[in-house]
């Protein structure tokens, strides 16, 4: 398991009848950038002829003015990737572009199903060559194998959507339509956004800021929408379940800026900062976040208790994932590089220190530890969460019950391990109330066990 939580993927999809959409699927890639950070790539379609770059690395790594000079067209599909499924490699970056008897698709995915080896064995057994080793590749063949005996791609996107179990958002392009469609429990986000005659599908609604297109709504859970020639229409055909958004969109994943079905995500943090104030108050001089997704439950908290506030940490944000890890033995090298306490701020004071979650306890420890030698009296950990008890098999990385602290651990000994003076978490029967606006049903399966799809 990662040293913290990741998601697997963001996604892009633009029409512009002006064929501008490559830059605009760029900048709105680098506003997804936060959802993956292993690789990332783009699929153009020009004059129906679909054409694509991708590689490992960051969005502005990986592309630059002479390759997007050289991109051109009517529509466009963008991916950034973390891998939870499939291995880091070039073969498993997306965009996936397929060539099959009906022509070609792009598709990209964010996302994990949790019936893909059924599915690559039965495709296997009719001939199928893979080309990479993620559930992308296996939904590209499941629309290609039922277009085959439908009349359209989106249509055979409705077919296909009964043979997927799992999580999936999802865009793709054919040689004359792009479409977006959510699984019908919804459990990664989908929306949609316009600009003049262009259209925007992305997970979130920060990609529409940092294009200047204006969200219009989320895409249902188990809704289709297809764009062709700049007019939309939806299938609900697959619609009708309660919806089941994965909640830590809210808690971690998300921008703070990002709207999710009507809830800002910055909101939501804020009141899981002050729900722990009243739920686990302590004498303090200060609360500190850490970076990024503590920051705005550090400020609820602060807000709540009267504690002053202060900036902590110093972030590091030109270290992606793709930089030299350092070996088991020195894995605290990885913390420094992103994380470096602000020493005029910590020293000598009594610290609240406010994050998203803890998975092993590993790196919790390394930043506490970083605390106390920057001269932390105190150091009182709260986490905006609760304690993940059970896996996510949705496409979040949290596959392996055994390596969860919290199944092994009480909450005391979890902050002995851990060095800190006291430990609170989100008390499970208040997350929900950090999503007081949002239009939706949510999966909290990680900290509930109860899940939607068995």
């Amino acid at each position: 398991m990662a040293e913290g939580l990741h998601e697997e993927c963001g996604i892009v999809g633009i029409y512009d009848p002006d064929e501008n959409c490559v830059r605009d699927a760029y900048y709105s890639m680098i506003a997804l950038q936060h959802r993956g950070q292993e690789s990332c790539g783009i699929a153009v379609n020009k004059n129906r002829n679909i054409t694509y770059y991708k590689d490992l690395g960051l969005v502005n790594e990986v592309f630059n003015n002479e390759r997007l000079e050289k991109m051109k067209g009517s529509m466009a599909v963008g991916h950034v990737r973390y891998s939870t499924t499939g291995e880091s490699i070039r073969e498993n970056s997306q965009p996936l572009v397929l060539h099959y008897l009906k022509g070609n698709l792009a598709i990209a995915h964010n996302g994990n199903l949790i019936n893909s080896a059924e599915l690559r064995h039965e495709f296997n057994q009719s001939g199928a060559i893979y080309q990479t080793t993620s559930d992308t590749e296996i939904i590209a063949y499941a629309i290609a194998r039922e277009r085959q005996k439908c009349p359209s791609v989106d249509v055979a996107m409705s077919s296909a959507m009964k043979l997927l179990k799992g999580a999936y958002s999802l865009v793709l392009m054919s040689p004359q339509k792009l479409i977006a469609a959510r699984d019908p429990w919804g459990f990664r986000p989908l929306c949609i956004g316009r600009r003049g005659e262009s259209i925007i599908f992305a997970s979130e609604s920060c990609a529409f800021d940092a294009i200047g297109a204006t969200y219009e709504r989320e895409l249902d859970p188990g809704e289709i929408v297809v764009c062709e020639k700049g007019q939309l229409r939806s299938i609900r055909d697959n619609c009708g379940l309660d919806s089941r958004m994965c909640i830590f969109e809210y808690i971690y994943f998300a921008r703070p800026d990002s709207i999710i079905a009507g809830q800002e995500v910055h909101v939501s943090r804020k009141l899981a900062g002050a729900l722990l104030a009243k739920e686990h108050p302590v004498e303090a001089d200060l609360v500190i976040g850490v970076p990024d997704s503590g920051i705005s439950a550090a400020m609820g908290y602060s807000k709540e208790s009267g504690i002053p506030y202060e900036d902590g940490f110093i972030k590091n944000r030109y270290v992606g994932r793709t930089f030299i890890k350092p070996e088991q033995a020195d894995r605290e090298l990885g913390v420094r590089l992103k994380l470096n306490p602000i020493r005029s701020a910590i020293k000598g004071k009594r610290i609240v220190m406010v994050d998203d979650s803890i998975v092993r306890g590993t790196t919790m420890a390394r930043i506490i530890k970083q605390l106390r030698m920057a001269g932390a009296a105190q150091v009182h950990v709260r986490v905006s969460s609760p304690p993940f008890l059970w896996p996510c098999y949705y496409g979040t990385d949290i596959n392996d019950k055994e390596q969860l602290i919290a199944n092994h651990h009480t909450v005391k000994e979890t902050a002995e391990l851990v060095n800190a003076d006291s430990l609170g978490y989100l008390p499970m029967e208040k997350l929900h109330e950090i999503v007081p606006d949002a239009r939706c049903g949510f999966c909290d399966a990680c900290f509930s066990g109860q899940y939607a799809v068995k």
